[in-house]
């Protein structure tokens, strides 16, 4: 028995990738600012007291 052919088919390896992939020169991905402690507390607090207000929602 020819064991090579048994198994899945091997990949492609030389296949080109888009022309958009990691181009010289492309703007780097920018992530959005991380939220201060003071920020995430008023927020909890603002959504606690919405909740106390409408407890059906």
């Amino acid at each position: 028995m020819d064991y090579s052919k048994s198994g899945n088919p091997k990949g492609a390896r030389s296949t080109l990738r888009g022309p958009d992939h990691a181009q010289k020169g492309a703007p780097k991905s920018v992530t959005p600012p991380r939220e201060t402690k003071e920020e995430l507390l008023a927020r909890m607090k603002a959504a606690a007291a919405a909740a106390k207000k409408d407890p059906k929602a």
